[in-house]
């Protein structure tokens, strides 16, 4: 059974599964699907055509779903999903795709978004990531599984950043960040290895063969994409052939200063 206020309107047409809770004055729209035992708490506005997963815990206020911020945008069909025990705190904004982008904003599960963040049009992010207060992801930004980005940091459009990589407090990033990289500053650089992130999640084995990799491909001073790709054909680390790959195919760059 729902557990819908009063006060909340839902427009005919909107799916809502068992358990569902919606506080006052919520609004939610026709083309709205809800998972079971997902909360939606009170002035949230949830709309367009939006698909949203199990256990999610969507908080006050937060605009979910509406139309993009893209003056492009002319009433196409497009969609926002959002996967399961997702947390969306007070006043974030998330954009669904437009038809330039794949028209499609997608959201993993698992995710941690705190309060006025905010995801641009065509946006995707994996699962288990953590997006401090103020955070601003711009179109087309795409987020691997485990990323960590401070507050108030924003994200230039097209920015890829990978698995386990976290982003400093305060940064401005306007280039992609690899996997398990750790960057910050204004404009944002990478600073070694994300470290801490990494001890939580892998084994010493392989931590030891990112640090020899880092060091090879950012602080000896050769060319970036020829060592990128040497690691890559002789590296037995599935980890390490990651990271290559990633540099190898990014199309903004990687930010950082050589040291030899």
């Amino acid at each position: 059974m729902s557990l819908i206020h009063s006060s909340a309107f839902i427009e005919e047409g909107a799916v809502l599964g068992t358990n569902v809770s919606v506080g006052p004055f919520a609004y939610i729209g026709a083309k709205v699907k809800i998972g079971d035992n997902t909360t939606v708490a009170s002035h949230a506005v949830i709309e367009g055509d939006t698909t949203i997963g199990k256990n999610n815990r969507i908080f006050s206020h937060s605009a979910v779903g509406t139309i993009p911020q893209d003056l492009k945008f002319d009433g196409e069909d497009v969609q926002l999903i959002i996967g399961d025990n997702n947390t969306i705190r007070e006043f974030t904004l998330l954009n669904p795709g437009t038809k330039g982008g794949g028209s499609v904003t997608k959201i993993g599960s698992g995710n941690l978004l705190m309060g006025y963040v905010h995801l641009g049009h065509d946006v995707i992010i994996g699962d288990n990531c953590i997006l401090a207060n103020g955070v601003a992801l711009a179109g087309h930004v795409e987020l691997g599984n485990h990323v960590v980005i401070g507050g108030y940091t924003p994200v230039h459009q097209f920015v890829h950043i990978g698995d386990y990589a976290m982003i400093g407090g305060g940064s401005a990033l306007a280039q992609d960040i690899p996997p398990f990289c750790l960057a910050e500053g204004n404009r944002a650089s990478l600073r070694g290895l994300n470290l801490t992130g990494l001890r939580r999640n892998m084994e010493r084995e392989e931590i030891n063969a990112l640090k020899v990799a880092y060091r090879e491909l950012f602080e000896e001073g050769q060319p970036l994409q020829e060592v990128a790709q040497t690691l890559f054909e002789t590296s037995t680390s599935d980890k390490v052939k990651s990271l290559c790959e990633f540099i190898k195919t990014s199309k903004r760059g990687i930010p950082f200063t050589r040291t030899k």
